[in-house]
């Protein structure tokens, strides 16, 4: 197996691409410590904020779709798309660059395509069943594709496409010096709490955050009860005003950045149904209260929590369905049935395929997955 590898990691800008990322990248330096990682995405504060307290170098390119009202801002539209290659190109060739991972995102095009045209190893991995633009383009580009679903579509059905399942981040294992506020969070929860997360993802969910505060208002006894609520920046301030009138012991902020540590300790995952949250919860054995965001690309949200729902794993609310008096009687139920949460668990944790960023390592240190359980197309 090569040493001393130089592995970029491209896309980002949201939790969906990002996190799986980060997932494949903590496997590498666990497999072999010498690995040269670098991530390359936008300026976005989250992507930066995210990779510097996860201790990962970055560097950022221009990267926009290409649209515009007229033929003329198109046209400027696609000349950025060759500024972006040009760029990437030049980090390719600077730091010498064996492997190109694209996770999804406009900033992995140019990375791919580069990596391509300079002779370099790609692949693409895919979150979702139904792919982005992006990697539907990358998929004719980029040498191998890994997969999260048997039913992936617009995927090569051959030796070159892997079905790895979606890469799921590990807790930090030594949180940097601005992350230890997670850590205290869970110190403040009793062994005998029933701690509830609620997240509309690393952007926040304004149909969640409403619902569950209504929901929140009516419960009548909270002694037992501890909320952990990641509400988006924008919602933030509200949110913790909220929280500020009542008596519910609760920590709400913008973002979590140690979400796997939370997540271990959670007895109930309020969240929407995208594809990493999904693999993290069946993973985790979480049971959960899923409500799909209703304008995710091919609707793959509902997708997502419809199977789940349908194999007794999850309880299923959607978005137009959700308000205060219909969240909280999924949340009693489950508060209160020990039994039934106990059957969620069981059934998420048999869904679960727990070895992606495993699988994606192992292939970008020079391994070989293409065995017949991983291969869409045996």
């Amino acid at each position: 197996m090569p040493k001393n590898r130089h592995v970029i990691i491209a896309g980002g800008k949201t939790g969906g691409h990002l996190f799986p990322g980060i997932a494949v990248a903590q496997a590498l330096m666990e497999k072999d410590p010498s690995t040269k990682i670098l991530f390359v995405g936008t300026s976005a504060p989250f992507e930066t904020d995210t990779l510097a307290r996860y201790g990962f170098a970055h560097k950022s390119i221009i990267a926009r779709p290409i649209k515009g009202k007229n033929i003329f801002a198109k046209a400027w539209s696609a000349s950025l798309v060759g500024i972006s290659l040009f760029q990437a190109l030049v980090i390719i060739i600077a730091f010498r660059t064996d492997f190109i991972l694209g996770v999804g995102g406009f900033s992995s095009f140019a990375l791919v395509l580069g990596g391509r045209i300079l002779f370099r190893d790609t692949a693409i991995h895919e979150q979702n069943a139904f792919p982005g633009m992006t990697n539907r383009m990358l998929s004719k580009i980029a040498r191998t594709r890994f997969i999260s679903f048997k039913e992936t579509k617009g995927m090569p059905e051959n030796e070159t496409t892997l079905l790895v399942g979606n890469p799921v981040r590990r807790p930090l294992s030594t949180p940097l010096e601005n992350i230890k506020s997670d850590d205290s969070i869970l110190n403040q929860i009793n062994a005998d709490d029933f701690l509830i997360l609620v997240t509309g993802g690393s952007q926040g969910a304004a149909s969640i955050n409403r619902a569950f505060t209504d929901a929140a208002a009516m419960m009548k006894d909270t002694r037992q009860l501890f909320i952990i609520h990641q509400t988006g920046k924008n919602a933030e301030a509200q949110i913790q005003q909220f929280y500020a009138t009542g008596d519910i012991r609760h920590k709400a902020a913008a973002f979590f950045y140690d979400m796997p540590a939370i997540q271990d300790r959670a007895d109930l995952v309020i969240s929407r149904a995208g594809a990493g949250t999904v693999s993290e919860l069946c993973i985790k054995a979480k049971p959960a209260i899923l409500v799909p965001y209703p304008y995710a690309a091919d609707d793959h949200q509902t997708a997502n929590a419809r199977f789940l729902a349908d194999q007794g794993a999850c309880i299923m609310i959607a978005d137009k369905d959700l308000t205060g008096e219909t969240l909280l009687a999924a949340i009693e139920d489950l508060q209160h049935d020990t039994n039934k949460r106990s059957r969620m668990a069981d059934t998420m944790k048999a869904l679960a395929m727990p070895h992606g960023a495993d699988l994606i390592a192992d292939r970008i240190l020079g391994g070989n997955i293409s065995k017949k359980e991983n291969n869409v197309s045996a």
